[in-house]
């Protein structure tokens, strides 16, 4: 039977810093293209919206959630509507998963990562969710291990550090977190993998060490924003993610998840760059149109609600623009009738209808 793992201490003295060079190079060239498309966009939080929604959702794939996109919106946008008990579960994780990135990125301005955030995080992430009874919010008490579902001990592809190194282990995590090393983003694949590999909770781990990645991009200064969309290329390539994951324990192979992680940095942020690019773009060109459409004093706060929520309904329309509702109603007729936006069910009796502004789904999940 497979022994639990016991952490190498970090820092690392195994690392081959000359091997990583030019992948160092190149991660760095490509996050410093994506911030600069961030710092171009005077509300990006508002902007990316969608796209912050969508790291939601692929992160929480991952664990094996199906809920998609427009799924999730189409809830908020009506709570009521009837679903199966495990959709609703699964865009409970997702909106959990959002949650607990606004509370993050709250506290980041007060105080840095810690392992008290991380917790906080935690019981946000498992709120009334699957897995809320794993001891939601605290470090784990007990030995638990990683396999088929339903697995015994035995029978355990990984086995995480004992209960009784745990403490010891997260405390050299956290010291490490804030060591001044050579390279910021080499020393964040470290602390994404430790953290997995130390898997200090019962249940959500993968998350929060996704979530650790855009938190620690922003608190070095190498984004502006806390925004960073990881989990789409750890989606389309899980087998090599944890492939490269499990090397670490099996064969001491650390540089070889950091040319793993330093890669996924890489292609990743051109995604990202090119995404909020066009998203940029898009809104420049709306800017331009809505106002010829609406001929309203509230064409901005019309505009800047449908990429805020791309799938909507009236109330939520005027909620979030905060337009009186005469005139919201006004203008959402107009921008369903030059195209801009579609109907995606009508409403009937009490319920409102549920409108889309389908150019932003387009681009966030790559429709052609």
């Amino acid at each position: 039977m497979r022994k639990p793992y016991i952490p190498q201490h970090l820092p690392l003295d195994s690392i081959d810093w000359t091997s990583h060079v030019s992948l160092i190079a190149k991660a760095n060239a490509a996050l410093a293209r994506f911030d600069g498309i961030l710092e171009a966009m005077v509300n990006p939080a508002l902007l990316l919206s969608p796209m912050a929604t969508q790291e939601a959702v692929l992160s929480s794939r991952i664990e094996g959630t199906q809920a998609t996109l427009e799924e999730v919106l189409e809830f908020e946008a009506d709570p009521k509507r009837k679903m199966e008990p495990s959709k609703y579960a699964d865009i409970q994780e997702i909106i959990n998963y959002r949650r607990a990135m606004d509370y993050a990125v709250k506290l980041l301005k007060e105080r840095p990562i810690c392992l008290n955030l991380i917790k906080e995080l935690h019981a946000i992430l498992l709120d009334s969710v699957r897995g809320a009874n794993k001891a939601r919010g605290e470090f784990r008490r007990v030995q638990n291990w990683i396999g088929p579902p339903g697995c015994a001990m035995e029978e355990a592809t990984f086995i995480p550090p004992s209960p009784g190194i745990l403490l010891q282990a997260l405390d050299n995590w956290e010291k490490y977190l804030h060591f001044e090393e050579k390279e910021r983003l080499v020393q964040l694949a470290v602390i994404k993998a430790q953290f997995e590999l130390i898997h200090p909770f019962l249940d959500g781990n993968g998350r929060i060490g996704r979530m650790l990645v855009p938190l620690f991009l922003y608190e070095k200064k190498l984004l502006s924003q806390p925004m960073f969309y990881l989990s789409a290329y750890l989606e389309r390539n899980r087998q090599q993610y944890y492939h490269a994951l499990n090397a670490i324990s099996e064969k001491d192979d650390w540089n070889g998840w950091i040319h793993f992680f330093l890669t996924a940095i890489t292609e990743q942020a051109k995604e990202n760059t090119r995404k909020a690019r066009a998203i940029l773009e898009l809104y420049e060109d709306m800017k331009q149109k809505v106002p010829g459409i609406t001929r309203s004093r509230y064409s901005v706060r019309a505009i800047d609600a449908l990429f805020a929520r791309p799938l909507f309904s009236s109330r939520d329309f005027m909620r979030i623009s905060k337009i009186p509702k005469i005139s919201a109603f006004r203008i959402l007729n107009e921008l369903k009738e030059s195209g801009i936006i579609q109907i995606l069910q009508e409403g009937k009796g009490n319920r409102a209808s549920i409108m889309m502004f389908g150019k932003v789904f387009e681009i966030t999940e790559d429709i052609i």
